[in-house]
């Protein structure tokens, strides 16, 4: 395994900050997204703890904990008039479900504010290291030994949210909230927050500019047909996009018809969702114990796949950097980064952990940070190395020319794309906000320091590289411009063989072992030299 932050440095020695900036991107992501398997955990512990019904069924259930004066479940059989909110004069429309309530008085004791920090929830803390150490448990010899877990991370969860989507459709209010999704606000053109939410959403999902795809694909054979594997994840996570959002707003639909509410304000957008909109479908499919769990064991499987390719991304990044110092200590290097990576995740499990998510969600490893390091790893391999090498280079691996749209997108389209959203943002700024709730300055401060603890290794490293490389500025430019590629002895293999004949092949293996045992060749490698 080959980690994707260490290829834009030998294409192109000057923009080997791009590679710093995708570990720190990925770091961050690593501390941050585990929360959201953390809460499924609490999710899937709590199925069981109010059987034969769910412990956010009905506010009954949290009278005197979780449940306030403004709780009404409607699905619950009480009509509004005789609920506790009518009876405390709080309109229909401001109630909130056992849902939303549970989620945030029991799950989160969620404080007002950014400012209300408040201590850590030892509950979550319990789950944030079972989450720890299911990670840690399946990529601690690396994710090729993995592959079987993989691919039941990534069918079983089609096969839940099928039989989800079936009753959701069925429930009364799905078609309003199918309208709304499928009905385009074209004023919210206008908010640079869609431009680059969506942008950098394609970004993230599709595991660009981070590292995590060229890491797993370092494990292919170099004539693996990577340009059919591209358009099969493209169409595949798009659909996949799409089928869950008819789900979730077939749901809100529901939730919208129940409440006697619009579409658009039965619930606040944000990381939040799923965990409001699926314990919700689950109350009206029977028996409703058996189908959460089945839900969360799928939100588990999903969440575990995001971060196990992130992790593995991170440590194949590290790895590749200092070899020497960390390859023969993977293990336990592993094991030092998941503890360390658990205990910055702390301040997220506190009251006003749900705060700090959202600013590292939104700054960490999307929004401006994965948008800079996307843009130059593009320039970098599409302008310093040059697309037409490039272009050529994926020729010989899969052995036909892919179109002439994809390279001028690698060119042209994509570049000004990513340059036209980063200004739009700064033009259209609007501070970040959470619901109703908007953050303080010095939030927003450290939301853009954030950023820039990836952001700046770009520029930086560049200015490093121009003062510490010897020779004239003419000679450090051209050096830095200048591929140091070394190639794998896979692919001096894969070229050799296919120039000659099968009787040839043989020849060329014992060739290439010699030439590796010479420490002039440019992929010498001791410890096949040494038999280990």
């Amino acid at each position: 395994g080959v980690g994707g932050m260490s290829v834009v440095g030998q294409l192109a020695p000057i923009f080997k900050g791009v590679g710093y900036s995708a570990i720190m991107m990925v770091f961050l992501e690593n501390v941050y997204y585990i929360i959201v398997i953390t809460w499924t955990l609490f999710y899937l512990f709590n199925t069981f703890m109010d059987l034969p019904s769910l412990p956010w069924s009905d506010c009954s259930k949290g009278n005197g904990t979780w449940a306030t004066v403004s709780c009404w479940a409607p699905e619950s059989g009480i009509p509004y008039t005789e609920s506790v909110a009518a009876m405390n004069n709080i309109s229909e429309a401001d109630t909130e479900t056992a849902v939303e309530q549970f989620w945030r008085n029991e799950v989160l004791h969620a404080s007002d504010g950014i400012e209300e920090i408040g201590e850590v929830q030892w509950d979550l803390f319990i789950c944030l290291i079972v989450a720890w150490a299911l990670v840690y448990g399946f990529i601690w010899k690396g994710l090729h030994n993995s592959g079987k877990l993989l691919w039941v991370c990534a069918v079983f969860p089609y096969i839940i949210l099928s039989i989800l989507c079936v009753k959701a459709l069925t429930l009364e209010g799905a078609s309003e909230g199918l309208k709304f999704l499928f009905t385009p606000e074209w004023e919210r053109l206008y908010e640079a927050e869609v431009w680059i939410d969506g942008g950098t959403q394609i970004f993230f999902s599709y595991g660009v500019g981070i590292g995590s795809l060229l890491a797993l694909g370092s494990y292919n054979k170099f004539h693996h047909n990577c340009h059919r594997d591209a358009i099969f994840v493209c169409c595949v996570n798009s659909f996949t996009s799409i089928f869950s959002a008819c789900v979730i707003f077939s749901i809100l639909g529901y939730m919208a018809h129940q409440k006697g509410v619009e579409v658009g304000e039965v619930v606040q957008s944000g990381p939040a969702l799923a965990f409001l909109v699926y314990p919700e479908v689950v109350l009206a499919i029977a028996p409703s114990p058996f189908w959460a769990f089945l839900f969360f064991i799928m939100l588990l499987n999903l969440g575990l796949d995001t971060q196990f390719s992130s992790v593995e991304s991170l440590m194949t990044g590290l790895v590749d950097n200092w070899p020497e110092q960390l390859r023969p200590h993977r293990k336990k290097f592993t094991l030092g980064m998941t503890v360390f990576m658990c205990l910055l995740g702390l301040p997220m499990i506190t009251r006003g952990g749900i705060y700090v998510f959202q600013l590292m969600d939104f700054y960490a490893a999307s929004g401006l940070s994965l948008l800079w390091c996307v843009f130059f790893q593009t320039i970098a391999i599409c302008w310093v190395f040059g697309a037409k090498k490039f272009y050529l280079c994926i020729e010989e691996m899969i052995g036909y020319r892919v179109s002439m749209y994809w390279y001028v997108c690698w060119v042209f389209l994509a570049p000004a794309f990513m340059v036209f959203i980063f200004v739009f943002y700064f033009v259209r700024y609007s501070p970040i906000t959470m619901g109703a709730y908007h953050y303080p300055a010095w939030g927003e401060v450290l939301g853009f320091a954030i950023s820039l603890s990836s952001m700046l290794w770009v520029p930086g490293y560049a200015i490093y590289y121009l003062l510490s490389t010897k020779g004239s500025w003419s000679e450090v430019l051209r050096q830095g411009v200048t591929p140091v590629i070394k190639p794998r002895k896979e692919a001096v293999m894969a070229e050799e063989k296919a120039r000659l004949t099968y009787q040839d092949v043989r020849d060329v293996e014992l060739n290439i072992e010699e030439d590796l045992c010479d420490e002039s060749f440019v992929s010498y490698d001791s410890k096949k030299c040494l038999g280990e």
